[in-house]
């Protein structure tokens, strides 16, 4: 391997480092995963290989706000089997990370509808209370999806409307909260999946 090829390798500590940034542990889990994929994960062993993009997809649902209890069982079985069968430490390692986040994290509460650490994009929604709002402009600059929908204000004039965020282009990337908005009109508000499922009894 060359200079430059160790230099770029990722390592499952760096993985797991950024990884613990996100507050909730589905976050965590489904981060680890694809950075997972992408670099360190050498793709010789069965469990490993198709475990990882098996879990993935799994942790996608939800996020999304798809989740059934098959898929919270799905990712329990699938992390149980790479922490068996797979061949290298890194591959062991991080079942070993997904199944601690599933036995601190919440990952029920996702099945049955709820981020309590409201960060899932199929959770939440951002919006604008327009009592607060000032039409400054300033999450107008941050958002690049043209989500936010409205007209800085001008001095002397007046008419304006609150602005609003259309929810069909939000991405909910975070980036007009919590220091954008030099009011606080952005909030995040729950809201529930419309696939959701109750937990299991």
């Amino acid at each position: 391997m060359s200079e430059e090829k160790k230099e770029k390798e990722i390592k499952v500590e760096d993985i797991r480092k950024e990884a613990e940034k996100k507050k909730c542990p589905v976050e965590k889990a489904l981060y680890y995963t694809i950075e997972f994929l992408k670099g360190p994960m050498c793709g010789r062993c069965f469990p490993c290989s198709f475990g990882s993009y098996e879990a993935q997809v799994r942790l996608k649902n939800m996020i999304e706000g798809k989740a059934s209890n098959k898929d919270l069982e799905a990712i329990k079985r699938i992390a149980e089997q790479m922490s068996v069968g797979s061949l290298c430490k890194k591959g062991k390692d991080t079942a070993k990370f997904i199944l601690e986040w599933i036995e601190k994290g919440n990952f029920d509460q996702h099945v049955a509808g709820v981020c309590p650490d409201k960060e899932c994009p199929g959770y939440i929604e951002y919006q604008i209370v327009p009592e607060k709002c000032i039409m400054c402009g300033e999450c107008l600059k941050v958002c690049k999806f043209n989500a936010i929908l409205g007209e800085k204000k001008k001095e002397y004039l007046s008419g304006y409307l609150p602005f609003e965020i259309r929810q069909k282009r939000c991405t909910k990337c975070g980036k007009c909260v919590p220091d954008v908005c030099p009011t606080g009109a952005i909030i995040v508000v729950e809201v529930k999946p419309k696939e959701a499922e109750p937990v299991a009894a």
